[in-house]
Protein backbone atom coordinates (compact mmCIF):
# COMPACT_ATOMS: atom_id res chain seq x y z
CA UNK A 1 0.00 0.00 0.00
CA UNK A 2 1.05 3.58 -0.45
CA UNK A 3 2.29 5.46 2.60
CA UNK A 4 -0.80 7.40 3.76
CA UNK A 5 -0.64 11.13 3.08
CA UNK A 6 -3.46 13.62 3.60
CA UNK A 7 -3.46 16.90 1.68
CA UNK A 8 -6.02 19.64 2.39
CA UNK A 9 -7.48 21.05 -0.84
CA UNK A 10 -10.89 21.93 0.57
CA UNK A 11 -10.66 25.61 -0.40
CA UNK A 12 -10.81 25.25 -4.19
CA UNK A 13 -10.35 28.99 -4.70
CA UNK A 14 -6.80 28.73 -3.34
CA UNK A 15 -5.68 25.74 -5.40
CA UNK A 16 -2.83 26.40 -7.83
CA UNK A 17 -1.11 24.03 -10.25
CA UNK A 18 2.36 23.51 -11.69
CA UNK A 19 4.17 20.86 -13.71
CA UNK A 20 7.63 19.53 -12.89
CA UNK A 21 10.02 16.97 -14.40
CA UNK A 22 12.19 14.64 -12.36
CA UNK A 23 14.94 12.48 -13.81
CA UNK A 24 15.54 9.14 -12.01
CA UNK A 25 18.47 10.32 -9.86
CA UNK A 26 16.56 13.43 -8.79
CA UNK A 27 13.62 11.23 -7.87
CA UNK A 28 15.88 9.04 -5.72
CA UNK A 29 17.10 12.14 -3.86
CA UNK A 30 13.54 13.37 -3.36
CA UNK A 31 12.36 9.99 -2.10
CA UNK A 32 15.30 9.81 0.30
CA UNK A 33 14.51 13.21 1.78
CA UNK A 34 10.92 12.13 2.41
CA UNK A 35 11.75 8.71 3.84
CA UNK A 36 14.33 10.18 6.23
CA UNK A 37 11.64 12.41 7.76
CA UNK A 38 9.00 9.71 8.35
CA UNK A 39 8.09 9.29 12.03
CA UNK A 40 8.45 5.50 11.82
CA UNK A 41 11.97 5.89 10.48
CA UNK A 42 13.07 8.62 12.90
CA UNK A 43 11.68 6.76 15.91
CA UNK A 44 13.27 3.44 14.91
CA UNK A 45 16.60 5.10 14.15
CA UNK A 46 16.87 7.04 17.41
CA UNK A 47 15.11 4.70 19.82
CA UNK A 48 14.87 1.24 18.29
CA UNK A 49 16.25 -0.81 15.41
CA UNK A 50 16.40 0.30 11.80
CA UNK A 51 17.62 -1.62 8.77
CA UNK A 52 18.57 0.34 5.64
CA UNK A 53 18.76 -2.51 3.15
CA UNK A 54 20.97 -2.29 0.09
CA UNK A 55 19.59 -0.64 -3.04
CA UNK A 56 20.48 2.39 -5.14
CA UNK A 57 17.59 4.39 -3.65
CA UNK A 58 18.66 3.45 -0.14
CA UNK A 59 22.17 4.81 -0.67
CA UNK A 60 20.43 8.19 -0.91
CA UNK A 61 18.32 7.42 2.17
CA UNK A 62 21.44 6.49 4.13
CA UNK A 63 23.03 9.82 3.25
CA UNK A 64 19.95 11.85 4.14
CA UNK A 65 19.51 10.00 7.42
CA UNK A 66 23.09 9.72 8.66
CA UNK A 67 25.28 11.83 6.38
CA UNK A 68 27.23 8.76 5.23
CA UNK A 69 27.88 8.87 1.48
CA UNK A 70 28.17 5.55 -0.33
CA UNK A 71 28.20 5.35 -4.15
CA UNK A 72 24.88 3.88 -5.22
CA UNK A 73 26.44 1.10 -7.30
CA UNK A 74 28.34 -0.07 -4.22
CA UNK A 75 25.21 -0.07 -2.04
CA UNK A 76 23.56 -2.61 -4.35
CA UNK A 77 23.64 -6.31 -5.01
CA UNK A 78 21.19 -6.86 -7.85
CA UNK A 79 20.71 -4.08 -10.39
CA UNK A 80 19.58 -3.37 -13.93
CA UNK A 81 22.52 -1.74 -15.73
CA UNK A 82 23.81 -1.53 -19.30
CA UNK A 83 20.72 -3.35 -20.54
CA UNK A 84 21.40 -6.34 -18.28
CA UNK A 85 19.91 -7.95 -15.21
CA UNK A 86 23.15 -7.89 -13.31
CA UNK A 87 24.77 -7.50 -9.91
CA UNK A 88 27.55 -5.51 -8.34
CA UNK A 89 31.05 -6.95 -8.16
CA UNK A 90 31.50 -8.54 -4.73
CA UNK A 91 34.63 -6.52 -3.96
CA UNK A 92 32.73 -3.26 -4.55
CA UNK A 93 29.87 -3.96 -2.17
CA UNK A 94 29.24 -2.04 1.01
CA UNK A 95 27.13 -4.10 3.44
CA UNK A 96 23.67 -2.95 4.51
CA UNK A 97 23.56 -0.55 7.42
CA UNK A 98 21.80 -1.68 10.58
CA UNK A 99 21.23 0.65 13.52
CA UNK A 100 20.19 0.26 17.14
CA UNK A 101 19.37 3.50 18.95
CA UNK A 102 21.34 5.47 16.38
CA UNK A 103 24.48 3.33 16.56
CA UNK A 104 25.66 1.12 13.71
CA UNK A 105 25.37 -2.60 14.41
CA UNK A 106 27.37 -5.22 12.51
CA UNK A 107 25.36 -8.44 12.28
CA UNK A 108 24.25 -10.92 9.68
CA UNK A 109 21.01 -9.73 8.11
CA UNK A 110 18.73 -12.56 9.23
CA UNK A 111 20.10 -12.47 12.76
CA UNK A 112 19.44 -8.73 12.94
CA UNK A 113 15.97 -9.09 11.44
CA UNK A 114 15.19 -11.72 14.07
CA UNK A 115 15.71 -9.13 16.84
CA UNK A 116 12.98 -6.83 15.49
CA UNK A 117 10.21 -5.74 17.82
CA UNK A 118 7.36 -3.26 17.84
CA UNK A 119 8.73 0.22 17.15
CA UNK A 120 11.47 -0.96 14.78
CA UNK A 121 11.44 -0.39 11.01
CA UNK A 122 13.09 -1.42 7.77
CA UNK A 123 13.71 0.43 4.51
CA UNK A 124 13.77 -1.70 1.34
CA UNK A 125 14.04 -0.68 -2.30
CA UNK A 126 11.93 -2.12 -5.12
CA UNK A 127 11.95 -2.67 -8.88
CA UNK A 128 8.27 -2.18 -9.65
CA UNK A 129 5.18 -0.40 -8.36
CA UNK A 130 1.58 -0.36 -9.55
CA UNK A 131 -1.38 1.96 -9.12
CA UNK A 132 -2.70 -0.07 -6.19
CA UNK A 133 0.49 0.43 -4.16
CA UNK A 134 1.85 -3.08 -4.67
CA UNK A 135 5.63 -3.25 -4.97
CA UNK A 136 7.71 -5.79 -6.86
CA UNK A 137 11.26 -6.87 -6.08
CA UNK A 138 13.40 -8.78 -8.56
CA UNK A 139 15.04 -11.75 -6.84
CA UNK A 140 17.67 -13.97 -8.43
CA UNK A 141 18.74 -15.59 -5.16
CA UNK A 142 17.22 -19.08 -4.95
CA UNK A 143 16.15 -18.49 -1.33
CA UNK A 144 14.49 -15.15 -2.07
CA UNK A 145 17.34 -12.92 -0.94
CA UNK A 146 16.73 -9.94 1.33
CA UNK A 147 13.03 -9.64 0.53
CA UNK A 148 12.46 -13.28 1.44
CA UNK A 149 14.14 -12.76 4.79
CA UNK A 150 12.21 -9.56 5.48
CA UNK A 151 8.85 -11.18 4.81
CA UNK A 152 9.78 -14.14 7.01
CA UNK A 153 11.34 -12.27 9.93
CA UNK A 154 10.01 -8.70 9.89
CA UNK A 155 6.79 -8.08 8.00
CA UNK A 156 4.92 -10.97 9.61
CA UNK A 157 5.51 -9.28 12.99
CA UNK A 158 3.82 -6.09 11.81
CA UNK A 159 7.05 -4.10 11.66
CA UNK A 160 6.72 -1.35 9.01
CA UNK A 161 8.68 -1.85 5.79
CA UNK A 162 9.14 1.48 4.02
CA UNK A 163 9.70 1.06 0.27
CA UNK A 164 10.96 4.07 -1.72
CA UNK A 165 10.36 3.43 -5.43
CA UNK A 166 10.31 5.92 -8.29
CA UNK A 167 7.38 6.15 -10.69
CA UNK A 168 9.75 5.33 -13.56
CA UNK A 169 9.30 1.74 -12.28
CA UNK A 170 5.52 1.78 -12.78
CA UNK A 171 3.89 -1.39 -14.11
CA UNK A 172 0.23 -2.08 -14.80
CA UNK A 173 -0.14 -4.73 -12.08
CA UNK A 174 2.51 -6.30 -9.88
CA UNK A 175 0.42 -9.44 -9.16
CA UNK A 176 -0.16 -9.94 -12.89
CA UNK A 177 3.51 -9.33 -13.64
CA UNK A 178 4.55 -11.96 -11.09
CA UNK A 179 1.98 -14.60 -11.95
CA UNK A 180 2.71 -17.88 -13.74
CA UNK A 181 6.49 -17.85 -14.02
CA UNK A 182 9.65 -18.15 -11.96
CA UNK A 183 13.38 -18.64 -12.15
CA UNK A 184 13.17 -22.23 -13.41
CA UNK A 185 10.62 -21.41 -16.13
CA UNK A 186 12.98 -19.11 -18.04
CA UNK A 187 14.83 -20.56 -21.02
CA UNK A 188 16.84 -17.36 -21.56
CA UNK A 189 17.52 -14.19 -19.57
CA UNK A 190 19.59 -11.09 -20.31
CA UNK A 191 21.85 -11.61 -17.33
CA UNK A 192 20.72 -13.08 -14.03
CA UNK A 193 17.66 -15.32 -13.81
CA UNK A 194 15.06 -13.52 -11.66
CA UNK A 195 11.52 -13.67 -10.41
CA UNK A 196 9.45 -10.64 -9.50
CA UNK A 197 8.57 -10.99 -5.80
CA UNK A 198 5.19 -9.27 -5.24
CA UNK A 199 5.00 -7.30 -1.99
CA UNK A 200 1.63 -6.10 -0.75
CA UNK A 201 2.67 -5.36 2.84
CA UNK A 202 5.12 -2.51 2.23
CA UNK A 203 4.51 1.19 2.80
CA UNK A 204 5.38 2.50 -0.65
CA UNK A 205 6.75 6.01 -1.11
CA UNK A 206 6.82 7.35 -4.67
CA UNK A 207 7.33 10.94 -5.79
CA UNK A 208 3.60 11.44 -5.17
CA UNK A 209 3.84 10.58 -1.48
CA UNK A 210 7.22 12.29 -1.12
CA UNK A 211 5.92 15.68 -2.27
CA UNK A 212 2.81 15.25 -0.16
CA UNK A 213 4.94 14.51 2.90
CA UNK A 214 7.49 17.25 2.34
CA UNK A 215 5.39 20.02 0.78
CA UNK A 216 1.72 19.26 1.40
CA UNK A 217 0.70 19.07 -2.27
CA UNK A 218 -1.39 16.62 -4.22
CA UNK A 219 0.50 15.07 -7.14
CA UNK A 220 -0.56 13.36 -10.34
CA UNK A 221 1.75 11.35 -12.57
CA UNK A 222 0.88 12.67 -16.03
CA UNK A 223 3.69 11.49 -18.35
CA UNK A 224 6.95 9.52 -18.48
CA UNK A 225 10.10 9.27 -20.55
CA UNK A 226 12.11 11.67 -22.64
CA UNK A 227 15.34 12.27 -24.53
CA UNK A 228 18.81 13.72 -24.01
CA UNK A 229 19.26 12.41 -20.49
CA UNK A 230 15.60 12.43 -19.52
CA UNK A 231 14.98 8.80 -20.43
CA UNK A 232 13.12 7.43 -17.43
CA UNK A 233 11.93 10.89 -16.35
CA UNK A 234 8.50 11.43 -14.82
CA UNK A 235 6.31 14.46 -15.41
CA UNK A 236 4.18 15.43 -12.42
CA UNK A 237 1.26 17.78 -11.91
CA UNK A 238 1.36 19.58 -8.55
CA UNK A 239 -1.88 20.79 -6.99
CA UNK A 240 -2.14 22.71 -3.76
CA UNK A 241 -2.37 26.05 -2.05
CA UNK A 242 0.05 28.63 -3.36
CA UNK A 243 2.59 28.42 -0.55
CA UNK A 244 2.66 24.61 -0.78
CA UNK A 245 3.06 24.58 -4.56
CA UNK A 246 5.95 27.04 -4.17
CA UNK A 247 7.53 24.82 -1.52
CA UNK A 248 7.20 21.76 -3.76
CA UNK A 249 8.59 23.69 -6.74
CA UNK A 250 11.62 24.83 -4.75
CA UNK A 251 12.17 21.30 -3.47
CA UNK A 252 12.14 19.86 -6.98
CA UNK A 253 14.50 22.61 -8.12
CA UNK A 254 16.87 21.72 -5.29
CA UNK A 255 17.22 18.10 -6.47
CA UNK A 256 17.06 18.69 -10.24
CA UNK A 257 20.84 18.68 -10.68
CA UNK A 258 21.40 15.36 -8.91
CA UNK A 259 23.96 13.54 -11.10
CA UNK A 260 22.92 10.31 -12.74
CA UNK A 261 23.93 7.10 -11.01
CA UNK A 262 27.04 5.72 -12.66
CA UNK A 263 28.05 2.04 -12.57
CA UNK A 264 31.77 1.77 -13.38
CA UNK A 265 31.59 -2.02 -13.40
CA UNK A 266 29.20 -4.83 -12.63
CA UNK A 267 29.01 -8.59 -12.92
CA UNK A 268 28.44 -8.52 -16.69
CA UNK A 269 30.74 -5.63 -17.56
CA UNK A 270 32.60 -6.29 -20.79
Amino acid sequence: MFYPVQVDLSDKSRVERATVVLNPAASKRLLAKAVATLPEVRSAYTGGRLAVCTSSANSFVLEELTGEKVPAYRYCVGMVADGMLTASVADDRVPPRFFEKGKKVEMEALAFFDTFEKGDAVIKGANAVDAQGNAGVLASNKQGGTIGGLLSFVVLRGVPMIMPVGLEKSVASVPDAAAGWGQLTLVKSMGLTPWLFPVTAGLVVTEIQALGILAGVNVRHIASGGLAGSEGAVVLLLEGYGENVSKAWDLVQSVKDEPRVEVPRHQYSS
